[in-house]
């Protein structure tokens, strides 16, 4: 089977959906998305700024998987002095009010049921069907040991209260808006803010950093390849580092041929 093969140094895809960055190979035959208007002006007053942010995280929030998903990878997670290669395996499914992403993997099985504006609600569903429903600090609980904590699995950033447009440059080859959400009472372990670059044609998130409750950048996660199977693009590998712990998590993804 034919298949092309995509870099962080050539066009981005045409991804529809902004979990793209994460965990999923999502909605690969849905249409893609309107394309977000490119032309900003070079300074936003403070009022604009909020304005366009919150309606730009309005419209990432309201989409919604085309169809139900099932994907398998491998996670590796590096640190200073260890190397551990963990299976992974998600589904995205639609309910008749939400969506829901499940992630399994080491010995963890969490949940996150996306309720479109309203916030986020993650659980953890244990081997006897017990399931745990996690609040506050609960939800930067690393996912199957890696860096990846459940609320990345969420985007809970795109659902703090203020999010501001700040301006429009070129990542990693594409056209983006840059967006910077932040939060008002960050915890002494969690974010205070995040800047996500935002492609201007499909609305998926080129990259991201996270700086912890000091300011100090802490996180990347950086989508690395794509590959076109059958007309469609999906997610082969990501990574996200820690620059403060200097480990890393790399996830391939199997893509479906």
């Amino acid at each position: 089977m034919q298949t092309d093969r995509l870099t962080n140094r050539t066009a981005w895809p045409r991804r529809p959906f902004v979990l793209a960055l994460l965990f999923a190979v999502l909605a690969s035959n849905a249409p893609a998305q309107k394309q977000v208007e490119s032309s900003l002006p070079a300074a936003l007053t403070p009022e604009q700024a909020a304005k366009e942010g919150r309606a730009l995280v309005d419209q990432l929030l309201a989409q919604r998987p085309a169809q139900n998903t099932t994907n398998t990878g491998v996670m590796t997670i590096r640190s200073k002095n260890h190397r551990r290669q963990v299976p992974i395996r998600f589904e995205v499914f639609n309910t008749e009010t939400n969506w829901v992403s499940r992630y399994q993997g080491g010995n963890m099985d969490a949940l996150v049921i996306h309720n479109d504006a309203h916030p986020n609600e993650y659980q953890l569903r244990q081997p006897n069907g017990t399931i745990t429903v996690l609040s506050g600090n609960q939800i930067l609980m690393p996912f199957a040991g890696s860096d990846f904590w459940l609320a990345d699995l969420g985007i809970e950033f795109f659902h703090w209260p203020e999010q501001h447009l700040i301006k429009k440059e070129m990542k990693r080859s594409r056209s983006c808006k840059v967006l910077e959400s932040t939060n008002p009472n960050p915890s002494p372990a969690g974010y205070s803010r995040v800047v996500s670059w935002i492609d201007n044609e499909s609305g998926g998130i080129v990259m991201a950093q996270a700086y912890d409750a000091h300011g100090k950048l802490l996180k990347d996660f950086i989508p690395k390849k794509f590959e076109k199977v059958n007309g469609q693009w999906q997610l082969e590998q990501m990574e996200i580092d820690n620059d403060q712990t200097d480990s890393s998590t790399r996830v391939d993804f199997d893509v479906n041929k």
